[in-house]
């Protein structure tokens, strides 16, 4: 044999071992017991590299949504900000939230009936809708004048505090029934749950307090007292730190729940709703005022140094407040305008205002 058919022999050899042992591997890989696709090859190792799971998230559509008093429900797809659909309700809708999965909306609607020219209330209802397809679920019969919704972190109950009737009633999610009625002080409003689904935090607007409510034992455990006409609460996600809008003091409540200590912060006029990020650094005050004299601001306190920090212009009348997921932005419902303002945390500044539907109060993003 020549020297170069020999070289060329070895040559060939070589390339053909290469090619066996990335065939194997590839085979090892994929589980596969047939020779592999020298065109597949390259796409196997692109998807070896890559992480699906960890971003997978990241991928999916999301929508917030606002509770509006006028009768409806308006959803907003997250990345355009544009309102895709409007739920028509027959009744006032106070308030919405989407479940922990993000594949449930409960709201709180109070219905008004007419007969004969008189407006009549009847209990308060809870309503269930799928927030990719917008139907209607379930409805659960709950208590009197009910105003805030909120999923236990865990997605087995939802609550819903009940005005006028000083309860909370626990709605089974699987069932959508209510097991447990658990009394509270005057006036429950706003609340929200530990992250470890163990404690509800409601605000009593007919006094000065906030029940805390044992959701193992189904019972008040105690009550803070905070200050004048809280209206809704925010709990950091180690559990160690309650905030409450005191809508009478144009404050917020900063409460260390080892001690039940109170300090207060000034906010604006008439504060409404308080969301604490993902951070647990900072919580957002709406300061919505009155119908006669609206506020139209929000007002960033640390909670850290317990001060405010930054004061951002939004719409008459701010309401409802709630972070985006990656806390990018803030969405606030102005009721006296039927806006909801998109903020930049960054620069603290209105980027966007999205009309929707009338007198919009609470509201709720996907995570």
């Amino acid at each position: 044999m020549s020297k170069v058919k020999l070289s060329l022999f070895l040559l060939l050899m070589i390339v053909g071992v290469i090619l066996a042992g990335c065939s194997s591997s590839t085979n090892e890989k994929s589980g596969a017991t047939e020779p592999a696709d020298p065109k597949s090859e390259s796409t196997a190792e692109v998807k070896d590299t890559e992480k699906p799971d960890e971003n997978a998230d990241d991928d999916k559509t999301r929508y917030y949504f606002t509770a509006n008093e006028g009768g409806s429900i308006s959803k907003i797809d997250a990345a355009s900000n544009q309102v895709i659909s409007t739920i028509e309700v027959d009744g006032a809708v106070h308030n919405v939230q989407v479940s922990p999965d993000g594949t449930m909306l409960g709201a709180t609607v109070v219905p008004g009936m007419d007969h004969g020219g008189e407006s009549m209330e009847m209990n308060g209802l809870a309503l269930f809708y799928s927030t990719e397809t917008d139907e209607l679920l379930q409805t659960v019969e709950v208590g009197n004048h009910p105003a805030h919704i909120v999923f236990t972190e865990d997605g087995k109950y939802a609550l819903v505090t009940n005005n006028e009737d000083n309860n909370v009633s626990v709605i089974d999610v699987n069932g959508f029934s209510v097991t447990q009625t658990i009394a509270t002080g005057k006036g429950p409003h706003g609340f929200r749950i530990s992250a470890d689904s163990k404690f509800a935090y409601v605000a009593n607007m007919g006094e000065d307090t906030i029940s805390v409510l044992n959701l193992e034992s189904m019972t008040e455990e105690k009550k803070i007292t905070v200050g004048s006409t809280p209206v809704t609460t925010g709990i950091t996600a180690d559990g160690k730190t309650l905030v409450t809008t005191l809508n009478k003091e144009n404050a917020l409540a900063i409460v260390d729940l080892a001690t039940d200590k109170v300090d207060k912060v000034q906010v604006g006029s008439g504060p409404a709703q308080v969301y604490i990020d993902g951070n647990n650094q900072k919580a957002y005050v709406a300061n919505q005022g009155t119908e006669d004299a609206p506020s139209n601001s929000v007002i960033v306190v640390d909670l850290t140094s317990k001060t405010a920090v930054a004061t951002i212009e939004t719409g008459k009348g701010a309401h409802g407040v709630v972070t985006s997921p990656d806390n990018k932005y803030l969405y606030v419902t102005n009721m006296f305008e039927n806006t909801v303002s998109v903020i930049d945390t960054e620069q603290n500044k209105v980027v966007e205002t999205i009309q929707v539907g009338e007198i919009p109060n609470g509201i709720s993003i996907m995570k």
